[in-house]
């Protein structure tokens, strides 16, 4: 049960969604960085993280896509999220994630810097604003790669797209079916699309370009330190939290406010 101080807080930070999708649902992928292993299970905590935290604010979650590591941790991890404002509460976590810790995948028991890419965009429904030529799509098939068990596909039901124009690719092998499959993939490229088309406010989609930016060092929005000393900080905000645990079991909340707030006082100067 919310405290009231908690309750005033929340209250605060709906005030700052005022984006044109910031009330919709959202699609959120995670895709591991430099680090190698350490890189996937990066990738694989920060699932964990998003999960707990879209847990604590009574969201929704669908897992869409998953690509396991050969050895540990994941590759890429596509979740669905459904829940007033999730869109708004979450968008401000898109960017490169770095973490600093003793690896546990190490014998010599070094310090190791690993990186995991975030991605969120809105789902925007049925109010489809984005045309695209079929002529710039390609689409490839291919059998889910899981982790084993029921949960393997028979046939080759998973999908692939690739929008030529971007380079943009989306996945989807979660659902039951070949053609589910390619309607979910389609619905993560469209949202895609349209965020991308919001930042760059263009209407030429054969002009819009994908997020280049690479996983790696110097590009990161945010830093989790758990050795030699425990700190979260984000370099855009200056916001940090001493407390490593809290935050990977989902406690996002001041991260989340700095980054609202820092917009909001953007958006009036």
């Amino acid at each position: 049960m919310l405290r009231v101080s908690d309750e005033l807080e929340d209250m605060k930070t709906r005030m700052l969604l005022s984006g044109k999708y910031d009330a919709n649902d959202c699609i959120l992928s995670i895709h591991a960085g430099t680090g190698g292993v350490d890189a996937n299970d990066w990738a694989a905590m920060l699932e964990r993280m998003y999960l707990r935290y879209c847990e604590k604010k009574g969201f929704k979650t669908k897992l869409l896509d998953r690509q396991d590591d050969v050895d540990y941790g994941i590759k890429s991890s596509t979740i669905q999220v459904e829940g007033e404002n999730a869109y708004g509460l979450l968008k401000s976590e898109t960017g490169v994630h770095r973490l600093v810790r003793i690896s546990p995948f190490n014998a010599m028991g070094k310090r190791q810097t690993s990186f995991a890419a975030v991605e969120v965009e809105p789902d925007i429904g049925d109010d489809i604003e984005v045309t695209i030529d079929p002529q710039d799509l390609k689409i490839d098939t291919y059998r889910s790669g899981g982790a084993g068990g029921q949960h393997v596909n028979t046939t080759d039901s998973a999908v692939r797209i690739t929008h030529l124009p971007t380079g943009i690719v989306v996945t989807c092998q979660n659902e039951r079916s070949q053609i589910q499959n390619r309607e979910t993939a389609m619905k993560v490229l469209i949202s895609k699309l349209t965020r991308i088309a919001e930042e760059a406010h263009k209407e030429n989609l054969n002009e819009i370009k994908g997020d280049q930016s690479m996983a790696t060092w110097g590009s990161q929005i945010r830093n989790y330190v758990f050795q030699p000393y425990t700190m979260v900080k984000d370099t855009r905000t200056g916001a940090e939290v001493g407390n490593v645990d809290a935050v990977m079991d989902g406690d996002l909340d001041v991260f989340i406010r700095a980054k609202l707030s820092q917009d909001a006082a953007n958006a009036t100067v």
